[in-house]
């Protein structure tokens, strides 16, 4: 597993920050209001347009692209991982449920106890919401584990170890238990942030070709420090 020569500076993913790259995979922090992929509803620029215009080095006619392992949602912000193969992208996602994926997050109120796991079943209705539902056919399980990092002017930074990767699932969850995630106008109130404070702060991977466990993590986001005061980085 070797790193690679980076194209041109003009040829440069712009917007993204390239945590690590080699010749099967591309690790990136995607900043909060881009999407990971586009939809049949929108098709703005995305991380996947980006970095596939990047692995191209300016060439259109290149046979190099990137692959969507997993996705964050346009508003989270944090780590991404994408394959330059597809087998490489079958390889992790196959081993998706043993790699360790840890948020931070600010929420309203305080929360008792102070960890624990959320779990239900999660479904989506024809508006596109997802909700917590008791029948399992109609739904997916999903777990959240959290802990309570900092309590401070009525809100909770808290640590989120994603156990399964639903679509909204730490949003819902969280919400669903009476804690929006500030910022968050879709399933809490609009509080006045305009930035979801949800952050996709580390990953813990294998690496699909050499089989090393491969670690990254990014700085917490200053919106954090704004919210609750001067944090003490977790131990991932």
């Amino acid at each position: 597993m070797t790193a690679i020569k980076r194209p041109p500076a003009k040829y440069q993913p712009k917007g993204l920050t390239v945590l690590h790259e080699d010749r099967d995979i591309i690790v990136v922090e995607k900043p909060c209001g881009l999407l990971s992929i586009g939809t049949e509803r929108d098709k703005s620029r995305t991380v996947h347009t980006i970095l596939n215009e990047y692995v191209r080095k300016g060439d259109p006619r290149s046979r190099n692209r990137v692959y969507i392992v997993h996705r964050l949602d346009r508003e989270t912000s944090g780590i991404l991982v994408l394959a330059k193969s597809e087998a490489a992208k079958i390889f992790l996602q196959g081993h998706w449920q043993e790699t360790d994926k840890r948020y931070l997050t600010i929420v309203h109120g305080t929360l008792d106890p102070k960890s624990g796991t959320i779990s239900s079943y999660l479904a989506e209705n024809s508006a596109l919401t997802v909700y917590s539902t008791r029948d399992p056919a109609l739904g997916k399980l999903s777990l959240t584990e959290y802990m309570v990092l900092k309590e401070a002017k009525g809100l909770s930074l808290l640590e989120i170890h994603l156990l399964t990767g639903r679509k909204h699932q730490i949003r819902v969850h969280l919400s669903e238990q009476g804690h929006p995630v500030v910022g968050d106008r879709k399933y809490g109130k609009n509080d006045g942030c305009a930035t979801l404070a949800l952050h996709a702060r580390s990953i813990s991977f294998t690496h699909p070709v050499s089989g090393r466990m491969l670690f990254f993590e990014t700085a917490i986001p200053e919106l954090f420090s704004r919210l609750v005061g001067k944090i003490d980085a977790p131990t991932a």
